[in-house]
């Protein structure tokens, strides 16, 4: 399995949606990724395509030194094959790229796989936002990636 990653263009927001939608409680709408994609100079997209079809995407918001990942999602059919992986290392490639050595993201607390997944790329548990997440209240972790 061929994993590609490229720029979230405007042409991907439905599949995203669909990705989006299945995957969060609280899903972002087609218009906020339309301003992220569009008129968010601060931001940057990227997706994962397997078979010329989107199988996941992830972003990232970049405020001086600091990328912070806004989200990460990838198709339930197609979690567990490494899109996840290749989502986090593209952004990491990213920060690297572009001088920014410190990278934070809020994951929930039960999110067990996603947790992993970010300590496997170095990022390390910081602190703990009580109630963050407004549809269930549960805890936010605060993780950081940082390099000098």
């Amino acid at each position: 399995m061929k994993i590609i990653l490229r720029e979230m263009t405007k042409e991907d927001i439905k599949e995203v949606l669909e990705i989006e939608k299945a995957t969060f409680s609280s899903p972002w709408s087609e218009d906020s990724f339309q301003k992220e994609i569009v008129e968010n100079v601060l931001a940057m997209y990227i997706v994962a395509e397997v078979d010329n079809k989107i199988a996941g995407y992830g972003g990232l918001w970049k405020i001086l030194d600091e990328g912070h990942i806004t989200n990460i999602a990838v198709q339930k059919d197609s979690r567990g094959k490494g899109i996840g992986d290749a989502i986090v290392m593209g952004i990491v490639d990213y920060c690297e790229k572009n001088r920014i050595p410190n990278i934070t993201l809020e994951v929930r607390e039960s999110n067990t796989v996603a947790r992993s997944l970010y300590k496997k790329h170095g990022f390390i548990d910081a602190g703990k936002r009580p109630g963050y997440y407004s549809d269930t209240k549960e805890d936010a972790i605060i993780m950081w990636r940082k390099r000098s």
